[in-house]
């Protein structure tokens, strides 16, 4: 940096010790465009500047838009990096060149805090660098707008499958996700120590929500963390994720369960439509219209898969290859992007499944461009039914009594699912790797930041 620089750089830190005695009120870029002619304060960050002679441009980013801020006389020729968080005060003049239709005019411009060097540049089109390192900075990476724009998304699905549900009459409810034993059987957990005690991280908040259930709340509904302490490295995993969970009471038969999901996914889809229209534009997305989501028993998959594809399936499931042609082959023959998997043999689900015949269970996946992003079914809601589930299991009841208990004291027929948040924003956006829709990930390797 040379002298002349170094002069620049204090002549703006004066300028900027003159804002600081206004009274200004800090607007929003979104308001600017009803502040034509008026003195306003805007403070973000530095996006672009370009300095053409005795005038200069910065392109002003905040978390409603963009703003393009002119420099003039002796503002022009100020240096200020990208990326730094900026206070300019000004006067708002119409302009023909900006998308917002407005610009500001700088009288004073104050640098709150300059930035340092960039581990990789995101203010062009696309971030020039792999998975890993936007990970190692996450929060930067989240400055560019593509990048951003996923978790805006993701934001209106989980407020949509909230507003959905709260509509019909469902309670949101919160359980702990400190818990004496694990909801699957104790595979897969995290354990902790809990004041001298064995304790774990819940996999899954399903045993609370059909005790609260139970409690005649009836309809319930949680969104929140889960944890799976599986040592998968791959990019359809994560080992904590966003669950949205809901358990319903006096159902009939699972079908209900299924056609709710249809509904909440729909309603889900057109919150993101109507709300990150930007986003979606940006992303160049395209949200699928759902109408009816087909169905198809796990046999008969299994049998398509054989027969069709030439492919043998593990004993009682799909696996990841087989979900993605079964995928190919629903789009193919109805357009559609999901389609259920149901009828799950016993020994494939966990031990509050209620069961069918043949050894089979009230019981889907949902599978959303070849990836499963919902487990569900109709619950075992009688005490003895259940307790002789566990016990086939291999499983202890007095570990579970609490839970089991429950069920001495009048439970209604129910049953329930829950959507992986990560996995269908994932799909839903086009991303290779679910990691990319987690704003920090937790996986096999990693722990920060």
């Amino acid at each position: 940096m040379d002298d002349d620089d170094d002069d620049k750089r204090k002549k703006l830190k004066n300028l900027g010790g003159k804002i600081m005695d206004t009274n200004l009120k800090r607007t929003l870029t979104k308001e600017c465009i009803n502040k034509v002619g008026e003195m306003v304060k805007v403070q973000g960050w530095v996006k672009k500047i370009r300095h053409l002679g005795n005038i200069s441009f910065i392109v002003l980013r905040e978390r409603t838009g963009e703003l393009q801020c002119v420099l003039e006389g002796k503002l022009a020729g100020v240096i200020i990096e990208t990326e730094s968080v900026i206070e300019v005060i000004g006067k708002i003049v119409p302009t023909n060149n900006t998308v917002l239709g407005v610009e500001l005019l700088i009288k004073s411009v104050k640098v709150i805090n300059k930035n340092d060097l960039l581990p990789f540049e995101v203010n062009k089109k696309e971030v020039n660098t792999g998975l890993e390192n936007l990970l190692n900075h996450r929060v930067l990476s989240l400055r560019h707008e593509k990048i951003a724009s996923i978790f805006k998304i993701k934001a209106t699905l989980e407020e949509a499958f909230r507003e959905y549900l709260s509509n019909k009459d469902f309670i949101r409810i919160f359980t702990p996700k400190i818990v004496s034993q694990g909801a699957e059987g104790g595979a897969n957990v995290f354990n902790l120590n809990y004041f001298g005690k064995d304790a774990f991280l819940a996999q899954s908040p399903q045993f609370y929500k059909q005790m609260m259930v139970a409690s005649g709340l009836e309809y319930v509904f949680e969104i929140g963390p889960v944890f799976r302490a599986e040592e998968h490295n791959s990019s359809r995993h994560l080992n904590e994720y966003i669950s949205l969970d809901l358990e319903m009471a006096f159902i009939e038969e699972y079908e209900e369960l299924m056609e709710l999901e249809t509904q909440v996914i729909k309603f889900m889809f057109e919150k993101v439509k109507e709300k990150n229209e930007n986003e979606l534009k940006l992303l160049n997305i395209e949200i699928p219209t759902i109408t009816d989501i087909p169905k198809l028993k796990l046999h008969e998959a299994r049998e398509i898969l054989k027969n069709r594809f030439k492919k043998e399936m593990p004993d009682g499931d799909l696996n990841t290859e087989g979900e993605k042609l079964i995928a190919k082959y629903i789009k193919d023959t109805t357009g559609s992007e999901f389609v259920f998997i149901t009828e799950y043999p016993k020994e494939n689900r966990p031990m509050y499944t209620m069961p069918a015949e043949n050894g089979l269970t009230k019981s889907f996946d949902l599978l959303f461009k070849g990836l499963e992003i919902t487990s569900g079914g109709q619950r075992i809601h009688e005490y003895e039914m259940l307790v002789a589930s566990f016990r086939e299991k291999g499983l202890n009841e007095e570990n579970f009594q609490n839970y089991l208990n429950t069920f001495k004291y009048g439970v209604p027929p129910h049953g329930g699912f829950a959507i992986g948040l990560e996995r269908l924003t994932a799909k839903l956006l086009g991303l290779t790797n679910v990691r990319e829709a987690s704003a920090f990930p937790r996986d096999i390797n990693r722990l920060t930041p």
